[in-house]
């Protein structure tokens, strides 16, 4: 099978990832369980799929750092690509995202982060696990400011994964390495290009963190994401990413320009059959700004508890809030395309795990027919008896 076909398939499963990988068949992601829905792939078939999709340029990337990123739409979906080796040989990983994300509420989030994007100065971090749902927050926090506000928006991204469109503001995205050579040289260059909001999509070394800090001082709005379990450890890996005899001016610094961390996780609502964000929020009040300055980040947690009148959410109260909501927003499907764009939607020799979701194949041989006319609902109902026993 084609990429292509194997992005419908999967988007007709409703997956959020997509796993291919030399000599193992293809693996999808569906509601955070994994499904092989498909036969072994051949290492060579797979090595021209990376060629076709990422070109000359990006192979030769890839061929010399052993991976290589690029966001692309395939069958109507926009996919972020990751090329990578194993053992095994060639592998990908493509996540499926939504065609567009302009809403805290189409993402089922709680309308309390609007606050977030209304400010005008300073750092709000999106945290969270890898695959919890950080880019698609950080697209809901743009999209506020985009539908609401005339400002100027820098992106800057590994590798693009929305794409936006202006409508209040003004927005440009820049792709790294496409765009600017590092996350540093974008940043610096960022700041002489007149944002009124800077968006970072990885903040991961001590350099783009500091130079976050930094942007987030000189009067933007910077939105950065990273990994991290809580609102705390998002905090402490800030500052322990510095050397200990810097650490008290980053904590002054991320004191003063903090205006607040979103650290999420997703669920999966059995009942509503939906994953959602669960969400841990901390403002920046006078407490949690003590708290960071003093680099008690143990104490983050009592903060966040207490702090509830200024909008800040523990997982715990999060949750209640999630188990009252009956008004979720149902996303549709990762591909935006309709059912011409993607094709055939086949399951090549899909395991017993895929077929137990399916409906049961229809029994002709149960299939009563009823005429037009009048029925004798008596005789109907006799009839129905007799085939079901």
């Amino acid at each position: 099978m084609a990429l292509k076909e194997w992005i419908s398939t999967a988007c007709s499963l409703r997956a959020s990832d997509l796993h291919l990988e030399a000599g193992t068949p293809l693996v999808v992601r569906v509601k955070g369980e994994l499904l092989i829905v498909g036969e072994v792939i051949p290492g060579a078939h797979l090595i021209q799929i990376g060629k076709d999709l990422f070109g000359v340029d990006g192979w030769n990337q890839f061929v010399a750092r052993g991976s290589a990123d690029m966001s692309v739409r395939i069958a109507g979906t926009q996919c972020r690509v990751n090329l990578f080796r194993t053992v095994r040989g060639i592998a990908m990983a493509i996540r499926l995202l939504s065609s567009s994300v302009d809403s805290l509420r189409a993402c089922n989030l709680h309308p309390d982060l609007r606050k977030l994007a209304d400010a005008r100065t300073g750092l709000v971090v999106v945290s969270g696990p890898t695959g919890s749902g950080k880019s698609t927050t950080l697209a809901a926090l743009i999209g506020e400011i985009n539908s609401s506000c005339a400002r100027h928006i820098i992106t800057i991204e590994s590798p693009l994964e929305y794409l936006f469109t202006n409508r209040r503001s003004f927005i440009r995205q820049r792709e790294i390495p496409t765009h600017s050579p590092s996350f540093e040289q974008a940043i610096i260059d960022a700041l002489r290009e007149n944002p009124d909001v800077l968006v970072i999509t990885e903040m991961r070394t001590p350099e783009v963190m500091r130079l976050t800090l930094n942007a987030a001082e000189t009067g933007q709005l910077v939105l950065a994401t990273m990994h991290s379990a809580t609102c705390a450890e998002a905090l402490s890996r800030i500052a322990m990413a510095f050397s200990p005899e810097i650490q008290g001016s980053i904590l002054a610094q991320l004191a003063d320009c903090l205006v607040g961390v979103v650290c999420q996780r997703l669920d999966f609502l059995t009942h509503f059959q939906l994953r959602v964000p669960r969400c841990e929020v901390l403002t920046a009040n006078s407490a949690a700004k003590g708290t960071i300055r003093a680099g008690q980040f143990s104490q983050i947690a009592t903060v966040i508890q207490s702090g509830g009148e200024n909008g800040m959410w523990s997982f715990d109260r999060y949750q209640r809030w999630m188990a009252q909501k009956k008004d979720w927003e149902r996303p549709s499907p990762a591909a935006s395309a309709t059912s011409e764009d993607r094709g055939p939607a086949v399951v090549p020799s899909a395991p017993a795990a895929v077929l137990r979701a399916r409906p049961p194949p229809r029994d002709a041989s149960f299939e009563i027919p009823i005429e037009e006319e009048a029925v004798d609902l008596a005789e109907l109902a006799k009839t129905i008896d007799e085939r079901t026993r």
